[in-house]
């Protein structure tokens, strides 16, 4: 986890002042892990720090500062552990870069682990989700820029796995199909739509490490997209369909140019059949292959980094 700079400034922008609560620290079990944070302002809330009595406590008339929190005596949880949380008011937009250090309370000089973090943060080393809190300092890692996600097709899938990721503030989802009247009445706020009639020259748009999710109805724009995403390079392109489905359209990419190296990146089929038909049992398998190579990802880059 870490510090959602764009997330929460727009927050400020909406309703004029926040309050985030943070957890900081955890010693024993905890309900949420460290850097789980939630935003509060009149009338409404985003984000948990776990819910139940630890996360109702924090949010009623919360005060600036460090407050610790031992979960069983205090507040009737099972947990048995004890949690730091650290509330802070936000009135003002903010603003940081690489990382967001503030002094929560008391008076002392920046801290030896801070300063460290600080270097390694400059040289390229830190973790990108770290957060150290310790002598009255809060030092948080900037989330980084939303992964762009692009999804072709607008049917049952294609809405229920909208429906997921456009839940998910690490990605940025655009939404492709070939006309308006495709798409939901009230789609998402957060998802960009876009009409196109005929939807694969867009591809050449799309970021090259966007990830792309294709679930059109019709095989031969399956196909188009396909080669479009080959051409274009991504970093993620997963496609809806059988292994007889694949097999036909790993004979078609190979007679249009592509090599079978490059073809293997595409994953398909994609999901878990096991979950069932239904397309929030298909949209569920989908999302989980896709944050299952984001996990990994974010893995092999602090493998390499250590």
């Amino acid at each position: 986890m870490s510090f959602d700079l764009h997330h929460i400034n727009a927050a400020i922008a909406a309703h004029g002042a926040v309050t985030r609560v943070v957890i900081a620290d955890i010693k024993g079990s905890s309900p949420r892990e460290i850097g789980a944070s939630m935003l509060l302002w009149p009338g409404g809330q985003s984000g948990s720090i776990g819910g139940g009595a630890l996360e109702y406590q924090a949010s009623q008339a919360p005060q600036s500062g460090l407050r610790r929190y031992p979960l069983g005596p205090e507040l009737g949880q099972c947990c048995g552990g004890h949690v730091t949380l650290v509330t802070e008011h936000f009135t003002k937009p903010i603003v940081a870069q690489d990382l967001f250090i503030r002094c929560i309370e008391g008076d002392m000089a920046l801290p030896l682990p801070i300063a460290q973090l600080q270097k390694a943060r400059r040289n390229g080393s830190a973790d990108p989700a770290a957060l150290i809190c310790t002598a009255g300092w809060l030092a948080e890692t900037l989330t980084p820029a939303a992964q762009p996600l692009w999804i072709w097709g607008a049917g049952h899938v294609g809405r229920a796995v909208v429906h997921i990721a456009s839940q998910m503030p690490e990605l940025e989802v655009t939404w492709i199909d070939t006309s308006p009247e495709r798409f939901p009445r009230t789609p998402p706020e957060t998802v960009t739509l876009v009409p196109a009639e005929n939807p694969a020259p867009l591809m050449a748009h799309a970021p090259r490490h966007a990830q792309h999710l294709i679930f059109t109805y019709a095989h031969s724009l399956d196909l188009a997209l396909c080669h479009a995403a080959l051409l274009r390079g991504f970093d993620f392109c997963g496609l809806i369909g059988s292994a007889s489905k694949w097999a036909r359209f790993q004979r078609r990419l190979l007679a249009l140019g592509h090599a079978p190296t490059q073809i293997s990146k595409i994953t398909c089929p994609i999901g878990d059949p096991n979950l069932g038909k239904q397309p929030i049992s298909i949209a569920i398998g989908v999302t989980q292959a896709l944050l299952s190579h984001n996990m990994n990802a974010k893995t092999r880059h602090r493998s390499a980094l250590s």
